[in-house]
């Protein structure tokens, strides 16, 4: 962010009403209205003192018993006064109207909800009607207490009574519910009502509406409701203006906005904090900050200052945007123009952080944000928790989630299904179980997705049994299983061997009126191929287009390895000749295929042809491709081949897994050949130049293999694999010797750790097999890019020398003994 655009922001505050005035009694009844409330207040035998009271009083009850209601401060008393009342003789005592309506009033003052509905009831039965003013405040109070259908109900009641709608405050402050809770349509019918009644309406009211329709992008509207109370083309204030251009800028239309903002000024208006709030909002949809940074001068230069909520947006649409923001300097640079930073900035921050992956420092960012003693919400978990769980994270996450339940905030299906999600890709599926029981413990219901992924997890673990009970749990909670939960069980029956139950699966899913989609589709193709049945699987595929679900590569590629497998190559390249012809386009899957087919059939020239293309076609080889190939020709002794495509997958940062290793290491070590030819190659191979020079230095033929592999994963930035293929090697009986450390040192030095490689390994050596260390670690050198070095030489040549001098002064010792 630039500085311009953080340096104008000053605090603002809201100006506190002036409490009304209090009520007066009237002067000849105020002496009987002060005693009734003192005799209950006061008095233990207050129902006879009443009685005396009044039956030697010419004033009848109903003269004053509104009056004692009104200005009583005592429910419990209130309530005792009614009751008392309303048992006495009807003929002194009886309560008009207006007693009854200053009643329900103080009941309403102390929201007693039921007993207002009891006191309405008995009214209406007794046919007494309350008055417009009781029933305007009881709608009030429902409004403020949150019960607005009450209200609204009460206010449809007024109408129906007095053919008039309750007041006007009372009228405007249901609207302003409506309109926050977004039920702006029956805030329409409201203000229709009101509107049918001259002078029901104020210029809050119109104000509120406007809000309204702007809130749902009916701005048009909201400014026709306007022009047809003051005229056409009349805006009587700036609230007016502010409403409408914050409507514009939500909408994204900021030229309406701007039109706006320019007529404002124009008709001598000045434009406020929150005329420019709601246009910086608006240009921060479109991230167009040169705008942003004309209105920030702008106010600089009216002297206003930019509030917390405004300065969020900037930095939210920044982050959105792609700009890069500062945290550190945006956070210091907004507490020294005088506006503190809230939890939404700190959680706008977290958000930006996590979609660039910079989820550490996203994490210590909550942090800083507890320690200024804001309180983290779920938007300041959610995010890191999904962050944590897509860099692989996920019991870094899990502890987020405690914390985030600890600390009284309910996590959401947002932040569970993340977790849920990343422990099944982990292969944590009992843990994924245990996170959606705390799902269920805490109110939050799995939906369809989540127990999708827990039954997919638990099929590929072979658990099919548990992942049905988790199907009988989902119907049991509601939930509607969808194409992907029947394509998950289909693939489970299948994974289980259970073809007929997976087909009679995928045939009850149609029946039911369900569309499989091509990923049920593609579920029941696979189990077909996986059991030899070809011609079921075609008409698998000939129904999908009959049904128009498109065919995708997945489909094809499934069909071409069904084949494949089942030593049918005629029969994959016709599907694959289908796939091209009808413009889909093969993956690395298809491919992979291909080349597996090519190699089982002994055609070694085609499967690399096929190789190439896939590489024009822009598709990166995996493992699997990789794999095969290096097996197929360490299989046919073909080796250097096998060499070749070996180091070109460590060369495309391709990591090899344990079949390739294995592939590598039985190849070499069971052929009967000494010497491999460098020649045959491209370029020149470490592998086969290293090998060849153990191989004459007269080591074991296997130990030369797995030297010549460590030496190859070092010096291609794979030093983590190697370290764990050396403890797989030590398992077996291999001993590491000089030249593995030459690798190591190698590999540790690349990734810039010279000053910390005796911490990860140790060195045992002599000084002929550092001599020997080093001899191997200048043929890496040779190979390493122009430019490059790595530092291991250095240290050896160092290691040699102090071993030197060691021995030397051990020599020493022995002669003058």
């Amino acid at each position: 962010m630039s500085k311009t655009l953080l340096s104008r922001i000053k605090p603002f505050h809201i100006p506190k009403r002036n409490p009304s005035p209090p009520f007066r009694f009237p002067p000849h009844l105020k002496d009987l209205i002060t005693e009734t409330i003192q005799i209950l207040k006061t008095h233990p035998q207050w129902s006879d003192s009443l009685e005396t009271r009044f039956c030697d009083e010419e004033t009848r009850v109903s003269e004053v018993a509104h009056y004692v209601f009104d200005h009583i401060h005592d429910v419990e008393l209130g309530i005792k006064f009614f009751d008392w009342v309303s048992k006495q003789e009807p003929q002194h005592f009886l309560l008009n109207a207006l007693a009854h309506s200053s009643f329900l009033k103080l009941l309403a003052r102390f929201k007693l909800f039921s007993e207002i509905e009891t006191a309405l009831e008995n009214m209406k039965m007794e046919e007494i009607k309350p008055t417009h003013e009781a029933l305007s405040f009881i709608v009030l109070v429902y409004v403020d207490s949150g019960f607005v259908d009450k209200a609204l109900e009460l206010f449809y009641s007024v109408v129906s009574i007095y053919n008039s709608v309750p007041n006007v405050s009372a009228c405007n402050s249901l609207l302003n519910s409506l309109v926050e809770l977004k039920k702006v349509k029956i805030a329409c019918k409201v203000f229709d009502e009101m509107v049918k009644r001259e002078g029901c309406v104020d210029n809050y009211s119109v104000c509120i509406m406007v809000k309204g329709l702007c809130k749902v992008g009916k701005v048009e509207e909201g400014k026709k409701l306007v022009e047809d109370r003051w005229g056409e083309g009349c805006l009587p204030n700036v609230v007016f203006y502010n409403t409408l251009i914050d409507g514009y800028s939500t909408k994204g239309d900021v030229q309406r906005a701007k039109e706006l903002f320019k007529e404002l000024k124009m008709m001598g208006f000045l434009p406020t904090l929150k005329t420019y709030g709601a246009m910086i909002n608006g240009f921060s949809k479109k991230g167009d900050f040169k705008e942003i940074d004309k209105l920030l001068k702008e106010m600089k230069e009216m002297g206003l200052g930019v509030n917390t909520q405004v300065y969020n947006t900037i930095i939210d649409a920044q982050c959105k945007h792609g700009f890069e923001v500062k945290v550190t300097e945006t956070i210091k640079q907004m507490i020294e123009s005088g506006c503190e930073p809230d939890i939404v900035t700190y959680n706008t921050l977290i958000i930006g952080l996590c979609k660039d992956g910079k989820v550490w420092e996203a994490g210590q960012l909550l942090n800083q944000a507890m320690k200024m003693g804001l309180i983290p919400n779920k938007f300041s978990y959610t995010p890191l928790i999904q962050g944590y769980c897509r860099v692989g994270e996920y019991f870094v996450a899990l502890d987020l989630l405690i914390e985030m339940t600890e600390s009284g905030h309910k996590p959401d299906l947002v932040a569970f299904g993340a977790l849920v999600h990343g422990l099944v890709a982990k292969g944590e599926v009992d843990a994924a179980l245990t996170i959606r029981h705390r799902m269920v413990e805490k109110g939050v219901l799995p939906d369809a997705g989540i127990y999708n992924v827990l039954m997919n997890g638990l099929c590929k673990k072979g658990r099919f049994s548990a992942a049905k009970v988790l199907l009988a749990e989902m119907l049991d909670q509601n939930v509607t299983p969808d194409a992907f939960v029947y394509a998950t069980l289909v693939d489970g029956f299948i994974r289980n061997g259970d073809l007929l139950e997976a087909k009679k699966l995928f045939e009850m899913m149609i029946k039911e009126g369900m569309d499989p989609g091509t990923v049920g589709y593609n579920a029941m193709i696979k189990g077909f191929c996986k059991f030899g049945q070809m011609k079921e699987a075609l008409l698998c595929v000939t129904r999908m287009m009959e049904v128009q679900v498109t065919l995708d590569e997945y489909t094809y590629s499934t069909i071409i390895d069904g084949y494949i497998k089942h030593h049918d190559m005629y029969g994959a390249l016709r599907v694959f000749g289908q796939m091209v012809k009808r413009k889909c386009k093969p993956n690395v899957v298809t491919y992979t295929s291909l080349i597996n087919g090519f190699c089982r059939s002994g055609d070694f020239n085609t499967a690399e042809k096929a190789f190439k293309e896939m590489q024009s076609c822009g598709l990166e080889p995996n493992v699997v491709t990789y794999t095969i190939l290096i097996g197929s020709f360490c299989k046919e002794g073909k080796l250097a081949k096998a060499v070749f495509y070996f180091e070109l997958m460590l060369s495309n940062k391709c990591m090899p897994n344990d079949v390739t290793f294995h592939y590598v290491v039985n190849g070499f070590s069971n052929c009967p050949i000494a010497f491999l030819d460098n020649q045959s190659l491209e370029k020149k191979s470490l592998f086969i130049e290293s090998f060849n020079m153990m191989i004459s230095d007269g080591s074991a033929q296997r130990a030369a293999v797995y030297n010549s592999v460590l030496l190859c994963l070092c010096q291609n930035g794979m030093t983590g694999i190697a370290f764990q293929l050396k403890d797989k090697m030590t398992n077996k009986g291999f001993v590491p010797d000089p030249v593995s450390f030459a690798a190591f040192l190698h590999g540790i030095c690349l990734e810039g750790k010279s000053k910390e490689w005796r911490k990860m390994i140790s060195n045992d050596l002599n000084g002929q097999e550092l001599q020997t260390a080093l001899k191997y670690s200048q043929l890496l050198s040779q190979y390493l890019p122009y430019g490059i070095t790595s530092g291991a030489s250095p240290i050896l040549k160092t290691l040699i020398k102090d071993c030197s001098s060691r021995d030397q002064n051990e020599d020493l010792i022995v002669s003058v003994k």
